[in-house]
């Protein structure tokens, strides 16, 4: 294929970025044209990119959307919701992000995202109620996102290796395990954690007390760390290896370990466990599809990625009928038998103001320089 026969082609719509880089070796293009040339157009091919956190890029989780457009979405990842802000205030616009519902009011605030006209997506008369009236995720009577996957953040811990009754936060805070634990580099994670383990409820408005607080148990912290980590795989391997012991982490890293047959134990804490609700946002700006990105929105809360996502990811679902489609034997086993429960005893990361959020970001970065 000649090199303008190939750029051509991928103008057009008729070459997706993968077929685009197989060929392009042959073709003599540099993949640096790329980027450019997959954006340009990309209103009328029905190429859309999803900015998303690592391994939701899984096509499983979007069948629907490949079955109609013949070619997987673009796609680019972020490993801390901060630095996807940061990333799209300063230029990027991908169509699709991926925030969770405590950052959707910051998000909007800034300007990179933009309301969602449900009336256009075929399932979301049957995404759980429960969490369409999360607070600050909706602005007029209209949604700012849409709910696709939830879970939890506590402490995984090697039962092997830690007191077997522990049921507190306040492992990852215990100097016997000094070096050996680690916890999210996100100012979300790592200040609800500390406030839980002092009993502060409002983890979204800690007044000025409550912070000095928080930072003290921070810094206390710190050098009890292994590592801040931004990436589950760490965690993963961490905890396979014995390097670690315990800490933060999600439902997904709970299913892996387990599969390796690892000894470990995914904590209720008596202080509270965190719960979380992340959803698709449609980008302020976005130069690709509007059609494209509902399809792919439609194609994620469909009831069989849902599935795909709880028996895989072991995450919760946002459509409830996804969960019809699973075993209850594995919804038992994954602890998702009963979801409205699980809403209802859950303390939800809730939105945090943005005068707060300086704050606090501040905060957890003077804690981790060591100022």
């Amino acid at each position: 294929m000649e090199k303008n026969e190939l750029l051509d082609r991928l103008a057009t719509g008729r070459l997706t970025r993968r077929q685009f880089a197989r060929a392009a070796a042959a073709a003599g293009v540099g993949l640096m044209t790329l980027p450019l040339l997959a954006r340009e157009g990309s209103a009328e091919t029905g190429q859309i990119e999803y900015y998303t956190w690592a391994t939701y890029d899984d096509p499983n989780l979007h069948k629907a959307f490949t079955a109609k457009y013949g070619h997987e979405p673009n796609h680019s990842t972020f490993g801390e919701e901060e630095e996807a802000l940061q990333k799209m205030r300063s230029g990027y616009r991908p169509d699709i992000a991926h925030p969770c519902s405590y950052s959707v009011p910051r998000w909007y605030e800034a300007g990179v995202i933009k309301p969602v006209d449900t009336s256009r997506l075929q399932h979301y008369a049957d995404v759980f109620p429960e969490l369409k009236t999360i607070k600050g995720t909706s602005k007029d009577g209209k949604a700012l996102f849409v709910p696709f996957d939830w879970g939890n953040s506590s402490v995984l811990y090697r039962t092997d290796l830690v007191d077997s009754n522990t049921d507190s936060w306040m492992l990852l805070f215990d100097e016997k395990y000094k070096g050996r634990l680690a916890t999210y580099d996100s100012v979300d994670g790592a200040v609800s954690s500390a406030a839980l383990v002092l009993g502060f409820k409002n983890i979204g408005t800690l007044d000025d007390g409550q912070l000095a607080k928080v930072r003290e148990l921070m810094i206390k912290q710190k050098p009890l760390l292994r590592y801040y980590w931004t990436d589950q795989t760490s965690v993963e391997q961490g905890l396979a290896s014995g390097e670690l012991v315990a800490s933060y982490a999600w439902n997904a890293s709970v299913v892996a370990l387990k599969k390796q047959g690892v000894p470990v134990a995914y904590m209720n804490p008596k202080e509270g466990i965190l719960t979380w609700v992340c959803g698709m946002a449609l980008v302020e700006g976005a130069p690709g599809d509007e059609q494209a990105a509902y399809d792919f929105i439609d194609a994620m809360i469909d009831p069989q990625s849902g599935q795909y996502m709880i028996d895989s990811f072991g995450y919760g679902h946002s459509n409830r009928k996804s969960f019809d489609l699973v075993k209850p034997e594995r919804l038992a086993e994954l602890g998702l038998k009963d979801p409205v429960a699980l809403f209802k005893q859950g303390v939800f990361f809730e939105e945090t103001p943005t005068a707060y959020k300086e704050k606090y970001i501040s905060m957890f970065e003077a804690v981790k320089a060591g100022l």
